[in-house]
């Protein structure tokens, strides 16, 4: 869409209009730096919020992917020392503020460039994604995809969507990809849903 910025493609051009604030994850508390150009700047969103509160407890390897300015991999990785977390996303001025949150916060996150999957190896014992709306279902259906190849055996991703987004169509799409699908949390047209790789 020519004339239009959107948070996930990589805009050097922006002007800067750096925030700083607090999030909680429980009794984790976190400092977070983002700016333009980035997905929910200055907050965090209602959706990623949900994620957050409604993910089991993860161990082992994570992916924070389409992490923008690393919300989801910093708080889990301050809230659990033990995980070993990555975090993924196509705009670099973004993945940029990831690692600099993650080091704020002592997390020792890795952080790769890359669109979709396409800089990313190895397999992890979890993923999460906030999908991208605006790129389209094509884009989102290839995460998907990509997960479930970037997934150990009995390794989830968890997403969160709202209804008017397409969740529906997720679900399906999912349940066609994955040994085992559920929903964590449905209401107030929010999904939680989680799909394990069996």
């Amino acid at each position: 869409m020519e004339g239009q910025s959107h948070y996930f493609i990589a805009d050097e051009t922006l002007e800067d209009r750096e925030e700083t604030f607090t999030y909680y994850l429980g009794a984790t508390k976190v400092r977070l730096t983002s700016n333009t150009g980035m997905f929910s700047p200055g907050h965090v969103d209602a959706a990623t919020d949900l994620l957050l509160r409604e993910l089991p407890p993860l161990s082992g390897t994570f992916l924070d992917l389409g992490c923008g300015y690393g919300v989801i991999g910093t708080a889990l990785g301050k809230a659990n020392p033990e995980l070993a977390v990555t975090m993924a996303d196509v705009n670099e001025r973004a993945l940029r503020y990831a690692k600099g949150n993650g080091e704020a916060n002592g997390v020792a996150a890795k952080t790769i460039c890359s669109d979709c999957f396409e800089s990313i190896e190895g397999a992890f014992d979890s993923i999460t994604l906030n999908p991208p709306i605006h790129a389209g279902k094509e884009v989102i259906f290839a995460m998907y995809e990509g997960s479930l190849a970037h997934l150990n055996q009995g390794g989830s991703l968890y997403i969160v969507m709202q209804k008017k987004h397409g969740a529906e169509s997720s679900l399906k799409k999912l349940k066609e990809l994955f040994g085992e699908v559920e929903t964590l949390y449905k209401k107030k047209g929010y999904y939680v849903i989680r799909a394990t790789k069996l």
